[in-house]
């Protein structure tokens, strides 16, 4: 199950105290719960956001960075923040059979976090003709609103 988290929720104190409370409380195991933050966020306070990060990695759960390509995107974080997965960004995604920077992008990210052993999720792939620019991406990780457009 993946959920984003908003700022606000993120900044809240004792965030990863309340995460471990609704574990517990539904019985979900949290190898089961990611959690979709924005690079905007993570990088706002990032020595705090490193140790909260940290704190819910080690309680088990899956981290993805939301709407990767949009924020300050700075690469160094790639290695810091302990996060599983990149989500690229549908702006990146909806015009990349016809925009050949989109396309450029797009096959860097997907280079990159491959190189770094993250999974990568493409946002907003809604065509068909949109396929094969995603390269190395399995189906699998595509958003499943291709599939709920079709």
């Amino acid at each position: 199950m993946a959920v984003n988290v908003s700022a606000v929720q993120f900044r809240q104190e004792g965030f990863p105290a309340l995460i471990r409370s609704v574990l517990l409380e539904t019985g979900l195991q949290p190898q089961f719960l990611e959690l979709e933050l924005t690079e905007s966020l993570l990088l706002s306070n990032a020595d705090v956001m490193f140790a909260v990060l940290h704190e819910l990695k080690d309680m088990g759960l899956k981290l993805a960075l939301d709407d990767f390509g949009t924020g300050y995107s700075s690469l160094s974080y790639l290695r810091q923040f302990p996060v599983s997965k990149l989500k690229i960004d549908q702006s990146f995604i909806r015009d990349i059979a016809v925009n050949p920077d989109d396309a450029a992008i797009t096959g860097a990210i997907i280079s990159m976090a491959r190189d770094l052993n993250l999974k990568v999720i493409a946002e907003g792939l809604r065509m068909r003709r949109n396929f094969p620019f995603c390269g190395p991406i399995s189906v699998a990780n595509f958003k499943a609103t291709f599939l709920a457009n079709r």
